[in-house]
């Protein structure tokens, strides 16, 4: 995926992460869309590294995988900010 479709695909990823584990986090917007980018980005790889095969466009698999991964993102920023 192009970088563009990267940066949508961690926005939505980064929303519903912060939607499944609400609280308060500094920075807002631009945080959420930089831990959604991160989160799917670490969801990928831990996917492929795992032999889940890779993730590749926009499908619930990948989105699913994103969404994951931004959680486990937020959940050690939220550890590390503390």
């Amino acid at each position: 995926m192009g970088i563009i479709s990267w940066i949508v695909f961690g926005l939505i990823a980064g929303i519903v992460a912060k939607f499944l584990m609400p609280g308060r986090d500094g920075g807002g917007f631009i945080l959420t869309i930089v831990l959604g980018i991160v989160g799917a980005v670490v969801g990928g790889w831990i996917s492929t590294a795992l032999g889940y095969g890779t993730v590749d466009g926009f499908n619930l698999g990948s989105f699913a995988v994103a969404v994951i991964g931004a959680l486990v993102v937020l959940f050690i920023y939220r550890k590390i900010a503390k």
